[in-house]
């Protein structure tokens, strides 16, 4: 099955690959000489789209260039999708065969028959999470979703210097409340 000299053996101290001079990566499988690089995780747009259909590569497109309508961003690929990120991350697209999957960052759940599913992600912003199979779906409600997404972080800064509209008790209220 193996060669003798491919076979993993166990180390001195009873370890997979110690004692050897690599190790096989946890992510790939594939087997790293020692001191050679290796980053399996570093992919780009190209090769995240490359085996999209003719439909759905158009609409990545033009998920791509409202976006960049936007302003001032920067876009990656990183492990199986492409980030859309201002100050964090405001949107991203899972290409999938029969789909582009967006995740969109909004303040609010939406409801709307375009969206599959949201999942709170934290306590001010929930990922409302669409399904795109062709580029004519990119329009409204879908690209204004994108640009609240866009604008968000603005709104939560604006949000959190506001002072809080909540009265503070003053002493005579707490006595009285001690009574």
């Amino acid at each position: 099955m193996f060669a003798t000299n491919a076979t993993p053996s166990l180390g001195p101290r009873g370890r997979y690959n110690s004692g050897m001079g690599g190790h096989e990566c946890h992510h790939c499988k594939q087997w790293i000489e020692e001191g050679e690089a290796h980053d399996c995780w570093t992919t780009t747009e190209a090769a995240l789209t490359d085996d999209l259909s003719e439909e759905l590569k158009d609409a990545y497109e033009r998920l791509r260039e409202t976006a960049v309508e936007f302003g001032e961003q920067r876009i990656y690929a990183s492990g199986t999708a492409i980030m859309f990120s201002r100050a964090s991350c405001y949107f991203f697209v899972r290409p999938r065969r029969t789909h582009l999957q967006v995740c969109v960052f909004l303040g609010r759940a939406v409801r709307a028959p375009q969206v599959r599913r949201v999942e709170r992600k934290s306590s001010s912003k929930l990922v409302n999470i669409i399904h795109v199979r062709h580029r004519d779906e990119v329009e409204p409600p879908i690209t204004d979703w994108l640009r609240e997404a866009f604008e968000l972080p603005d709104k939560l800064a604006a949000r959190a210097a506001r002072p809080s509209k909540r009265r503070k008790p003053t002493t005579e209220r707490k006595k009285a409340r001690a009574y």
